[in-house]
Formats: structure tokens, sequence, C-alpha cells
């Protein structure tokens, strides 16, 4: 689909696998923490889901680059709206078939094949919608993050840096799981 090499796509879609599993192995794990506060109590940490979360993927490694960023959105339990790859949509458009037919509730994920510069200050300035990532080519980072501060959205952009999709180090772990949630702190004094 993309016009690279049978081995290039092979370990597109090996990649994406691998971080589809590594990301259901963490819908159970990355929850709160408990800290101690200076006074008889403790200070409970929850990860709450964001919400809705706006998502234009990247057009590089446009298999790679969609699931590095749904999977862990919904891993958390979030609901998307994805704009994929601009050049190459197909792939997320043949995988949206997998989530027709698989136990994914429907509405959860929202596919929308569009060019990345028409939807994104749309989708920065929707109401209904929590967050806005962006990681296109395009440049649209400063855009998107002056149509997002109207209703306080919160942003994760590139700032035109790109990022290996294949390198775990860059583009999987904590930081996305840390972007699809929420900390809700919860106070609860005890003792005298």
């Amino acid at each position: 689909m993309t016009g690279c090499g049978k081995d290039s796509a092979k370990l597109e879609v090996n990649s994406s696998i691998d971080r589809l599993f590594t990301y259901a192995a963490w819908a159970d794990k990355y929850d709160g923490a408990a800290h101690g506060v200076p006074i008889r109590g403790i200070a409970l940490a929850m990860n709450e889901p964001v919400g809705v979360i706006g998502m234009i993927c990247p057009d590089e490694s446009p298999l790679l680059g969609l699931i590095s960023l749904l999977a862990p959105a919904l891993a958390m339990g979030n609901t998307c709206v994805v704009v994929p790859s601009e050049p190459f949509p197909l792939s997320a458009t043949d995988l949206y078939q997998v989530f027709e037919t698989s136990d994914l509730p429907a509405g959860v994920v929202n596919l929308v094949t569009a060019k990345h510069s028409e939807v994104a200050e749309t989708l920065a300035g929707h109401m209904q919608i929590d967050a806005q990532w962006y990681f296109g080519s395009g440049g649209l980072s400063p855009l998107i993050e002056k149509a997002s501060a109207g209703n306080l959205k919160r942003t994760w952009v590139n700032q035109g840096k790109s990022i290996d999709w294949h390198d775990s180090q860059q583009a999987e772990g904590k930081m996305f799981l840390r972007h699809a949630t929420e900390v809700k702190n919860i106070w609860i004094p005890y003792g005298e």
C-alpha cells in the first residue's frame, strides 16, 4: 500500500502486532499510586481516561504510527477520533474492518480520512473532544495548540520533530500512557 519493500512491510506489521500486545498488557497495570502527605492522611493518585482524544497520525509508518497512538489511548479507556496517514490511509481503513468484527464497542474508534490541514483546526477547536494529539508531517502543531486554547483542550504535538516509530524508546511506553490519562487526587484523612 505504501510502495515499500516486502521486508519493510512485514517489519511494520509485526511491530504493530507487538505494540498491540504491549498495550494490552498495560491495560490493567497502569493504575494510580498512594502518596504520603505531611499531615495525618494519604493522597491517592488515580489514573482516569482523558475522554475523547482526537489523533492526527504520522505519514511515515502509517500502520505502526496509528497503532502506537491508538493502542495506549484505548488501553486506558478513551474514545478516539483518528485521522490516519494522509498519503497512505488504506492500512487504517483495513484495520477498521478488524475493529468492526472484534469486541471493541461501536463508536470507540472513529476513523476520518481527510487532509490533515483541513481537519486539524476543527478537531482542535471541537468542544466534545477532550485532547488533541498531532504527529503529522505538515507542521500543524502551532495551529492545533492555538485552536485548542479556546476550550482548554490538552494537546500533545510533535512540533515538527519526527519519531522513529520502530524504536520502542521513542514510540512506546509510559509517556504514551501518561498522555492518555488524567490524574485525579483524592485526600483521605485518618488518625486522631
